[in-house]
């Protein structure tokens, strides 16, 4: 079976008006929050890693 790819217009993705300073607040949330929990997540599991060996 055969993909096929789409170039995307990247520019008309989500509009074309900034963010506003809410919508950015929200994102720097939202990735700190994701990043943090990787970042427990890592640590978790060398910490497991550790104990096993």
């Amino acid at each position: 079976m055969k993909t096929t790819r789409k170039e995307l217009e990247v520019d008309f993705i989500g509009g074309h008006e900034p963010l506003t300073a809410q919508e950015e607040k929200s994102l720097s949330e939202y990735f700190k929050k994701k990043k943090n929990q990787k970042a427990i997540i890592s640590k978790t599991t060398k910490i497991e890693a550790q104990t096993v060996n």
